[in-house]
């Protein structure tokens, strides 16, 4: 990191004893290890959190892929079947029905249950009370 030899850490020392003094040194190396160790881990902290969002954005960028591909693939399968149906997705018996009929059955979510009363007006079945 730094290239910090054997000679370098002697001189560093032998200044060090010679200024801060012989009682106070070994407080002052324990602080300033105390200090660079906190500096280490803050830059270890900083670094596994941008490989952290470097992965992140690795698996946003593949959700996204994929999410495409799927579209697509959707797209193609309704277009394969609508081809190979000749236009036409209804089926069942709601194709035999009247215009009117097929459509009030297909726009409600209760399609399955839903009946037809005297004067021609769509009702649920399900406002029924059920049958013993």
């Amino acid at each position: 990191m730094f290239d910090i030899g054997f000679a370098e850490l002697l001189l560093i020392g032998v200044v060090g004893l010679l200024v801060i003094g012989p009682e106070r040194l070994p407080s002052t190396i324990r602080t300033v290890s105390a200090w660079v160790a906190q500096i280490r881990r803050g830059f270890n902290q900083i670094r596994s959190e941008v490989e952290q969002e470097l992965h992140n954005d690795a698996v946003m960028q593949e959700l996204r892929k994929t999410g495409s591909d799927l579209k697509r693939d959707a797209q193609q399968a309704s277009d394969s079947f609508k081809t190979a149906t000749g236009g036409s997705t209804a089926t069942g018996p709601a194709s035999t029905a009247s215009p009117g009929q097929a459509s009030s059955e297909q726009a409600s979510p209760d399609s399955a249950s839903a009946g037809t009363a005297r004067d021609g007006e769509t009702t649920s079945r399900a406002q029924e009370p059920p049958e013993k």
